[in-house]
């Protein structure tokens, strides 16, 4: 484990794992660096991994008392290349989203993206989030659960259950050990939808980037996410789009070898 310093004066810890070029990871949302463990594992033999927690995770600096902006992780990530000198980038969910953003003004080389959480034409859904946000606010974790997983078809068949049937298997799930981390984090996430929600637009706004970009989604994944990546691949003058197949949302914290080894060749 070793530390650098972000703009404004926080510790970020860093756990580098494998050998190799450096490869920086940017977590998605509810979750923490650990999480991406077994895939930093999955690619230890060509890279040199970086986790870090995003602010608000247990053992990362708290998140500024102005609130968050996308401009927080992108200082945070910009202190994580420098300190790594590392020019590659993977970004998975809303990290996607926080990961794209930061390499247009980063100098990040190569860039691998899988179910980024970016909001082009419409094709992210967003209605969702004024009862997820509401529901955080009065502590209603369940409910929470619930609608985001609703909203953002995140748990397959489940996500055509009746609500309250989605909320007793949320209370049960909150019960479980990857449920009680899931609170330690859950925080955090209200406010980094939004962000990623006032980003929302054309693709074209990515045009700008000038890193080698892979735009991955998974076949088993909600159904927004490839023709996103089809569209910022359009936009994005060097960037490719691929399907991983047999991989839902949570590729990358089950890290199999058919998940991480068209993501390893690229960043290669």
């Amino acid at each position: 484990m070793s530390t650098t310093t972000a703009r404004d004066g926080a510790v970020i810890e860093v756990e580098s794992i494998g050998t190799g070029p450096g490869l920086v990871v940017v977590h998605g949302g509810a979750v923490s660096a650990k999480d991406y463990r077994r895939f930093a594992r999955a690619l230890a033999d060509r890279f040199t991994v970086h986790l870090f927690n995003r602010r608000g995770r247990p053992g990362a600096a708290d998140l500024p008392a102005a609130g968050y902006t996308v401009q927080v992780d992108i200082d945070d990530i910009g202190a994580v290349l420098a300190h790594t000198r590392s020019t590659r980038l993977f970004g998975h969910s809303v990290g996607g989203f926080i990961a794209l953003r930061a390499a247009m003004v980063l100098p990040v080389e190569r860039l691998a993206l899988y179910d980024a959480a970016v909001l082009v034409d419409g094709l992210f859904p967003t209605d969702y989030l004024d009862d997820f946000e509401a529901a955080v606010r009065a502590q209603r974790y369940p409910q929470a659960m619930a609608i985001v997983g609703r909203g953002l078809r995140s748990v397959g068949r489940a996500s055509d259950l009746p609500m309250g049937v989605q909320v007793l298997l949320g209370r049960l799930f909150l019960r479980t050990p990857i449920g009680k981390e899931w609170l330690k984090t859950i925080h955090t996430v209200p406010a980094e939808a939004r962000e990623a929600a006032n980003y929302g637009g054309s693709a074209d706004l990515y045009s700008g980037v000038d890193a080698e970009v892979l735009l991955a989604s998974g076949s088993r994944s909600p159904g927004y996410y490839a023709p996103t990546n089809e569209k910022l691949a359009a936009a994005i003058g060097k960037a490719q789009a691929i399907r991983i197949p047999n991989a839902g949302h949570d590729g990358p914290n089950i890290g199999r070898p058919a998940f991480v080894q068209p993501i390893a060749d690229f960043l290669a």
